[in-house]
């Protein structure tokens, strides 16, 4: 008798991972184990409907990976740093942890002896290249199936087929894609997939309930957010209570349009109120404790580190090397930063640091100078032109 094939699927309980489920184990009859991986997407409650969910489909067994705290220290952290907004709007809330879930995946295939490892992606998107560059580094010798990309199924026909099985499901909601996660939650399907359409109100994962204005005091200890109102938390739970405090105005919703890693143009909406706060928050303090260069070079290389992440390149060595820059330009970055929520946006009134470079005796900019003269700034100014006065000498012939 032949030994089935262990097959190790990433499980999130949607649409998508259930057909994956019922297709493996009944179609193709392999030994299914699932796994889901918790970057911020699963409380506990939730964390017991997928176990159940998972029983019921047959699977051989079940298991929760939670790397919240790596998912912060690894990728979050740099994603701060770096003020990484893609195409300045979208602080990769999917994209960067679709990475670390990729990771958690092979250890645990490898651990469990998986023969393959399954996935849930469709050929049209940027998670299946996610995942498989990932496994293809970390676990060259697994194989990758991928249902939903092979058979070029669509959403119809996945519902279709799970009706098929006795599948009970509320399929009114199967028509959004949405990913929960501790970075930010993604909403795709329907209208994104228009170039002119938003999102309707219950799309959105969170109501909007709050219209009173709320000050909120954020803490930043080397660049990372430590304190609400003068209370210290670790950076995972501030994050978590920044996004209760901040979801129910409608911060941080977006839709973002950018280039997949295939090639083909994209749009997803999402919903981010901690991410764009603490993103905005930490840049505004930054332009108070660093220098011009150290921005302007920060910046350069966060934006290379924001697009390989996107692209799922976060093993490449570069990424470690930009890292170590990020973190030091970091040693300055601390102090408050002083948020009024409102509804549908936020304000970022001020920061106060004892690393504030506004500190300066020098002079105060439109007001005063204290440590030069008017004279210094003529022989400044004339020094400084002599370039473009050369050249326009020279080159200009009219």
């Amino acid at each position: 008798m032949n030994k089935k094939k262990k097959v190790l699927l990433a499980f999130s309980g949607g649409l998508d991972t259930t057909y994956c489920a019922i297709w493996l184990t009944k179609d193709q009859g392999y030994d299914v184990y699932t796994a889901a991986v918790n970057t911020g997407g699963f409380d506990e409650a939730e964390e017991k409907v997928l176990a159940k969910k998972a029983k019921n489909l047959g699977i051989k067994n079940h298991v929760m990976l939670n790397v919240e705290d790596e998912f912060y220290q690894k990728g979050i952290k740099y994603l701060i740093f770096g003020n990484v907004l893609k195409n300045h709007t979208y602080p990769l809330s999917v994209s960067a942890e679709r990475v670390f879930q990729a990771v958690a995946l092979a250890e645990y295939a490898k651990e469990i002896g998986a023969d393959a490892i399954a996935h849930g992606s469709t050929g049209a998107g940027n998670d299946q290249v996610r995942f498989d560059l990932i496994f293809q580094v970390m676990a060259p010798d697994i194989e990758i199936i991928t249902p939903i990309r092979d058979q070029k199924l669509s959403r119809e026909e996945e519902v279709e087929y799970l009706k098929s099985h006795g599948v009970d499901q509320e399929w009114a909601k199967a028509k959004y894609s949405i990913n929960k996660g501790l970075w930010g939650t993604s909403v795709g399907g329907a209208e994104t997939l228009t170039s002119h359409k938003g999102l309707p109100e219950g799309a959105w994962p969170t109501e909007v309930n709050n219209q009173d204005s709320l000050e909120v005091e954020l803490g930043f200890e080397h660049g990372e957010p430590i304190m609400i109102n003068g209370e210290r938390f670790s950076p995972v739970e501030l994050i978590k209570r920044l996004n209760k405090l901040a979801s129910p105005y409608g911060i941080g919703r977006d839709i973002h349009v950018g280039d997949t890693i295939i090639g083909i143009k994209g749009r997803v909406g999402f919903e981010a109120a901690a991410p764009m706060i603490i993103i905005k928050a930490h840049q505004l303090l930054g332009k108070h404790t660093l220098g011009k260069w150290q921005l302007y070079w920060k910046d350069q290389l966060a934006e290379w580190y924001g697009m390989l992440m996107h692209e799922g390149q976060y093993l490449d060595p570069v990424m470690r090397n930009i890292e170590i820059f990020l973190e030091d330009t970091q040693k300055t970055v601390s102090g408050k930063v002083f948020v009024k929520l409102e509804p549908k946006r936020f304000e970022l009134e001020g920061i106060e640091s004892e690393n504030d470079l506004m500190g300066s005796k020098a002079g105060q900019y439109g007001e005063m100078n204290n440590a030069w003269s008017g004279e210094d700034v003529k022989g400044f100014t004339k020094i400084l032109a002599n370039s473009m006065l050369i050249q326009q000498k020279v080159q200009n012939h009219d």
